[in-house]
């Protein structure tokens, strides 16, 4: 039975929400809400973080001195998402050392699609047209989420973003309007990284287990199956323009629904891979821990240093 206390936090807690008033750190939120959006966040934390490494991968390997330029500056934006995220659900009282825990334990998921290796330099520009496509179409929505910090920090990720997109669709562009090799290797990139980008937005409505509250407590603001719609119809005229084939063939226009039709994804395969089993999943955890290892020091040398500020703001006390 509730206290009186509690209902009136919850009763607060449910006006804010109707209202679209921002939940703050300092509100009280009843402990699913604060569970549900430290899963969430974290999960796209880790992703931000894991994400760099497909691409950091390319960088000494990028075709031109500008095109180096361009990823290298892109894979530090990803390092950054990755730090705003982490440092908005560490405002939920969580640390950043029980979040890094979850990660590299199992414990706590990650977008599937950096499960998947970058077999060419048109990966680089399909992960950057469809990967960081199908992000903003979500991140979009995230702008106005229900907690503060974590709308905040969407902000600004969907403004950066939106370079990566446009980024990775120059790259496919001119690779398409390049020689006939260099037209098969876009095209074999988009169809590649077509389907795992499409899972990208999480199973069916009917078979999330998180959608319902999420979208209660208007933490998200769409649905899976509307968000990858929309990415569809709106990807499918880019496809036309580069003059590739339709990496699936039930792509079609749908006039009575104003929709897309499109197939089915491989679900069986996107459960192997955020279950663990997918072709990359080993040596991605394997990298961060061998990276997070290596900057022990570093960490060590911040507590250090704050230990003794900390020394000196006694002694001046005393």
């Amino acid at each position: 039975m509730q206290s009186v206390d509690s209902a009136a936090e919850q009763a607060e807690f449910d006006r804010k929400i109707a209202e679209e008033q921002k939940i703050e750190p300092t509100d009280w939120m009843p402990d699913d809400y604060r569970k549900n959006l430290i899963r969430q966040m974290s999960q796209h934390a880790h992703s931000e973080v894991i994400g760099m490494q497909p691409e950091g991968n390319w960088i000494t390997r990028a075709p031109t001195l500008r095109r180096k330029a361009v990823l290298l500056a892109k894979v530090q934006d990803e390092a950054g998402h990755g730090l705003y995220l982490y440092s908005a659900t560490e405002t939920l009282g969580i640390s950043r050392s029980e979040l890094i825990d979850a990660l590299q334990t199992g414990k706590a998921k990650y977008a599937s699609i950096f499960n998947y290796p970058t077999l060419s330099w048109a990966d680089v520009g399909a992960i950057g047209w469809l990967v960081d496509g199908a992000a903003i179409v979500n991140q979009i929505s995230l702008q106005r989420t229900s907690y503060g910090p974590y709308s905040r920090a969407m902000i600004r990720i969907c403004k950066e973003e939106s370079f990566h997109q446009r980024q990775g669709y120059e790259i496919m562009y001119a690779l398409a309007k390049g020689t006939p090799e260099q037209k098969q290797m876009a095209q074999d990139a988009m169809n590649r990284f077509w389907w795992p980008s499409l899972m990208m937005f999480g199973p069916h409505d009917s078979e999330s287990a998180h959608s319902g509250r999420s979208m209660k407590w208007k933490i998200k603001r769409q649905s899976n199956d509307d968000l990858r719609q929309k990415f569809i119809d709106q990807t499918v005229p880019q496809i036309e323009v580069l003059g590739l084939e339709m990496p699936d063939p039930e792509i079609k226009w749908n006039e009575e629904r104003g929709h897309y039709d499109s197939g089915e994804i491989n679900w069986e395969e996107f459960y192997q891979v955020i279950n663990g089993s997918g072709p990359c999943n080993h040596q991605r955890i394997k990298h961060h821990k061998a990276a997070h290892d290596n900057g022990e020091w570093v960490r060590e040398a911040v507590r250090a240093y704050r230990a003794k500020q900390n020394q000196k703001a006694a002694e001046s006390a005393a």
